[in-house]
């Protein structure tokens, strides 16, 4: 029977467990104003999610 020859300690066990990696938030252009967003967020720029109007907006906003 296979018997090892040293203990593996806690550390070397637990540095092959890790999973830290680096996301990119997921920025998608706003299908209305074309401004980039947060995908699944409401849009800053025009105040819409999923085609529909859900912040109102002042004029001078809308306009820039």
């Amino acid at each position: 029977m296979a018997v090892p020859k040293s203990k593996v300690f806690r550390a070397r066990s637990r540095k092959r467990r890790t999973h830290y990696k680096i996301n990119l938030p997921a920025i998608v252009p706003c299908p209305k104003c074309k401004e980039m967003r947060l995908a699944h967020h409401v849009c800053k720029e025009c105040g819409t999610y999923n085609g529909v109007q859900v912040l109102a907006m002042d004029e001078e906003k809308k306009k820039a």
